[in-house]
């Protein structure tokens, strides 16, 4: 019989400030372990079921508190919740390979096994671009492993936050997941005493490169194992025999979608030179046909980036990258928090947009000479996540995405995509360790080897 449900009145983000509050949090998370790990599979996955179907029963209410917070457009905000639920079922399927043993040697009377077993408390930490997803996925697999979960939110998006933990916390055992904000200035404290308490076995964080550095730093004076997904510079190589307008397509989809707010977006295309022309003509005709406005309308394209501060940085690698010889194609123009989506021609290592990530709608074309060349400048930044490239030859296009530092690469589609039953993750300076399919629940579980030598 799977364990009650928690009571639906405790319901909602509880937030701490103090290592004190920090280590009641984990305590109730200890305690909730036991009953929990113990929980048949079956159990665990049909309880993960019924969290998709209550986030989907709040889909409107999702949307349009995500959207009032970040500034996302409605279809993002949508996709939120259906990816999300999605994510949920597919870790509901994937963990019912956790029920058998591999079985390594049986004789008469003796028994030699490997299992996977719950690792304990999981503290993830999720960011506000896609609260919905990645709150959900920092979640999902630890879950169905038979861990208990602490889950930070953004303070940039804390009511989204707090829906997710009405909706979740009521239909699992009480203390089994507990959703938690705390300031930004007191994050740190938190974090160090989460991470140091003995029962937190296992940490994901989904974020910045440069956070998720110092996470990882505490993880390793803890000796505990970390999953990180930071930051990405997506790039798309484009051969001279790519279908341009797919590519164009691509592009737009890739670098604009959330105002590029996503970790997958395309920064970077590299080019072939005898097709960067025809290539150029294409995406700025679409990219000028977007429609930045008023996020909570259907036909806006692009809504404002998260605050005044990112759209004074963008502008920034803009007029950095044009001082220094880039063409701005079009776009560039900002007002408040909206920044127009934006093309520049002409992007080489000596400008800031070539290395850094620019987490916003912004696209930096680099022209080169060859393929070689081509995946040369792809790996040339410190990340690592996603890449896409488009070529008509399959086997030379795969023959280049081979060559490509990505823990991620598509052929002839956008660098933004994503399937919950595939590894996901990055290498280099976008992180280690693997979310989604068996690859997510080896993440969160241990593996242990297991004798039986019977005696009658």
């Amino acid at each position: 019989m799977a364990p009650a449900p928690g009571d639906a009145a405790t319901a909602g983000p509880t937030r701490i400030r103090t290592r004190a509050e920090a280590q009641r949090l984990v305590a109730r998370a200890a305690a909730a372990f036991p009953g929990w790990s113990i929980c048949p599979v079956a159990e665990r996955a049909e309880a993960l079921s019924r969290i998709a179907e209550g986030l989907e029963a709040q889909s409107a209410l999702f949307s349009a508190t995500m959207i009032e917070e970040t500034g996302m457009p409605r279809r993002w905000a949508e996709h939120n919740v259906a990816f999300a639920a999605r994510i949920l079922r597919q870790v509901a399927k994937d963990a019912q390979s956790l029920q058998a043993p591999v079985l390594l040697r049986q004789t008469d009377g003796f028994e030699s096994r490997a299992e996977r077993v719950p690792a304990g408390v999981v503290l993830g930490i999720a960011p506000w671009n896609a609260p919905l997803i990645l709150g959900v996925r920092a979640m999902a697999a630890p879950l169905a492993c038979g861990n208990t979960v602490l889950l930070k939110g953004n303070g940039l998006a804390p009511r989204s936050f707090a829906l997710l933990s009405e909706v979740i916390e009521p239909l699992l055992p009480k203390d089994t997941v507990q959703v938690f904000l705390c300031r930004d200035d007191d994050s740190e404290t938190i974090v160090d005493a989460l991470v140091g308490a003995s029962v937190v076995r296992r940490v994901n964080f989904t974020g910045s490169t440069r956070v998720g550095r110092q996470i990882a730093a505490v993880c390793a004076k803890h000796l505990k194992r970390p999953l990180l997904e930071l930051g990405g510079q997506a790039q798309m190589i484009v051969l001279e025999d790519a279908d341009l307008d797919l590519a164009a397509e691509a592009a737009i989809h890739g670098g604009y979608m959330n105002q590029g707010q996503i970790c997958l977006s395309t920064e970077r295309i590299i080019v072939a030179e005898p097709v960067a022309e025809a290539l150029l003509a294409k995406i700025e005709s679409r990219r000028a046909a977007l429609v930045v406005g008023d996020p909570m309308d259907p036909r806006t394209d692009l809504g404002p980036v998260i605050d005044l501060l990112a759209a004074e940085r963008l502008s920034g690698l803009v007029a950095d990258a044009v001082s220094k010889g880039a063409v701005l194609v079009g776009g560039g123009g900002t007002r408040d928090s909206f920044f127009e989506p934006t093309l520049l021609d002409g992007v080489d290592a000596g400008m800031r947009l070539y290395h850094e990530e620019a987490f916003g709608p912004l696209l930096s074309v680099t022209r080169v000479a060859s393929a070689q060349e081509a995946v040369t400048v792809a790996n040339d930044s410190e990340y690592g996540l996603s890449a896409a490239v488009f070529g008509s030859d399959i086997a030379r296009a795969q023959a280049v995405a081979h060559q490509i530092q990505s823990g991620i690469c598509h052929i002839n589609r956008s660098t933004v995509d994503d399937d919950p039953q595939a590894p996901f993750g990055g290498v280099k300076a976008s992180g280690f360790g693997r979310f989604g399919g068996p690859w997510g629940l080896d993440e969160f579980t241990e593996l242990r080897w297991i004798t039986v030598h019977r005696t009658t």
